[in-house]
């Protein structure tokens, strides 16, 4: 299963009316509509802001709207083409700005499909998907004296956002692949002679 990593944009003109194909890395429903409405507010001039979104491991949530289209020509569509790629948390926007010639349900149908399909390819084109890999969330309190030497010993581990609070002693937190959780507390507790309590969640 394939997951976003970074936003991307395509538009697509069609008979004087603008249509602004974007998709969005999200993990959630819900975070998927705080960021439509992020979009909703953006794009306040537009006549329309439809979207479809695919969200979890096995894609077990989806949602879609129209926002005022006629029913099933734009929110189902994009939500089609999502579904026949093998991609999963994103969120898909297709803004319109209308043009003044009406396209008729069938050319709805194919302009949003189009969008959708506009922008994933040009998603693909540019690696801007990744495959799916269970990660861990992770954090550790470690003392200066062996900070060094920590950073040496994990350095060929697979780790994301890592940070490094520098207070009394160092906070370090970050995401881990879950298949090396276990190799990072076996290290910490070697290194601090089980000292350092590593927190998984």
């Amino acid at each position: 299963m394939l997951i976003l990593t970074r936003s991307v944009e395509a538009e697509l003109m069609v008979k004087g009316s603008r249509f602004l194909a974007e998709i969005t890395p999200v993990e959630s429903q819900a975070e998927a509509r705080e960021t439509l409405k992020a979009f909703k507010q953006k794009y306040a001039d537009a006549t329309h802001v439809c979207h479809a979104f695919i969200a979890g491991l096995g894609r077990e949530v989806m949602g879609m709207s129209d926002d005022g289209e006629p029913s099933g020509t734009a929110g189902r569509p994009m939500l089609d083409v999502v579904k026949g790629r093998n991609v999963t948390n994103l969120l898909l926007t297709v803004t319109r700005w209308f043009g003044g010639t009406l396209l008729g349900t069938g050319g709805l149908v194919k302009a949003y499909g189009d969008s959708a399909k506009l922008v994933l390819d040009k998603a693909f084109e540019e690696n801007a998907f990744e495959e799916y890999i269970e990660k861990k969330e992770f954090l550790f309190e470690i003392p200066y004296d062996i900070f060094d030497k920590v950073k040496h010993s994990i350095k060929d581990l697979h780790i994301q956002d890592l940070k490094e609070d520098f207070t009394s002693s160092i906070v370090v937190s970050g995401k881990i692949y879950a298949s090396e959780a276990e190799v990072l507390t076996s290290i910490l507790t070697n290194l601090t002679n089980g000292k350092t309590l590593v927190t998984l969640f």
